[in-house]
């Protein structure tokens, strides 16, 4: 499946605002700079700055504020993906098709260009044109989204002690759920703030999302088993290498495929009330189950 005709303008939007929020590679200290850099435009598709962009133009046309959000939530990405390859973690030598951080610039620069992506999210998201009490409820939502309860580092800390064990399904579910699908999830629901959409309809999208954000990780377990990693831009087969918990493990490939398709059912049946406001938002649910890498 291709992605959807406004995708493109979407993603040059974002590309424009994160050159704009980063520091130039020249600004001292230079290197941190560098490396910071060199993991944001390794060439990522911005799912996640695209999917709060879209939230937000349900509510709006104005989405100045989203982008903010979504960049802040493209950093918060981006460093959980450097500290992930790590030796101590994934130990991968290969991100979207390029040298991961650590092997270009050497694993101590790599742990803090993660942590300066980090900090800047923070001030990205503080200094985003939004009304203050939204700004305030956007960057509680992308902290939760990112943190340690039923958020992504709480997923890493589970998937990283359920390495190499049985894993029964209610700890798989806890996994992708917080690991992948709570950022996503917060993505959504922080351009549904930013767009100033009623506080229903942020928890109608909080569902969405949620659904949405499962789906894309149940997707992401099954490309693991079946694409090159030339397709996939990293290295394939490393779920099942480091016998991770994933849900072709577990399920196998045809009950895994069946749960993606659930959850992309469920996740679009909330936004049927918007109708044409959600088509571009119902595209791209689409297109993140129906993906090939």
């Amino acid at each position: 499946m291709k992605l959807p005709d406004f995708f493109q303008a979407d993603h040059a939007a974002i590309e424009a605002a994160l050159q704009r929020l980063l520091p130039p590679e020249s600004t001292a200290p230079p290197t941190i700079h560098r490396a910071m850099r060199y993991s944001v435009f390794a060439g990522g598709k911005r799912v996640r700055p695209i999917l709060c962009l879209e939230a937000a133009r349900i509510f709006t046309e104005n989405v100045e504020g989203a982008i903010h959000a979504g960049c802040a939530l493209e950093f918060i990405h981006t460093y959980s993906l450097i500290h992930d390859d790590l030796p101590a973690l994934d130990n991968d030598d290969l991100r979207r098709g390029k040298p991961t951080n650590h092997k270009v610039f050497g694993e101590a620069m790599a742990i803090l260009a993660g942590d300066g992506l980090l900090t800047i999210a923070f001030q990205t998201l503080a200094n985003a044109p939004i009304e203050p009490e939204r700004r305030v409820r956007a960057i509680a939502e992308v902290s939760a989204a990112a943190g340690t309860v039923k958020g992504m580092v709480g997923g890493q800390v589970a998937d990283v002690e359920a390495g190499g064990k049985p894993v029964d399904a209610a700890t798989l579910e806890y996994i992708h759920r917080s690991k992948t699908a709570a950022l996503i999830r917060g993505s959504i629901v922080a351009g549904a703030i930013a767009g100033g959409a009623p506080d229903a309809d942020v928890e109608r999208l909080r569902r969405f999302g949620d659904s949405i954000g499962w789906a894309f990780q149940v997707v992401d377990d099954i490309l693991d088993v079946e694409e090159s990693s030339a397709a996939l831009g990293k290295t394939a087969g490393k779920d099942q290498e480091q016998q991770k918990a994933t849900y072709p493990a577990l399920y196998g490939l045809e009950k895994s495929r069946a749960i993606a398709a659930d959850l992309e059912a469920r996740a679009l049946e909330e936004l049927d009330p918007y109708g044409a406001r959600a088509q571009r938002l119902r595209e791209l649910a689409e297109f993140l189950v129906a993906r090939r890498s």
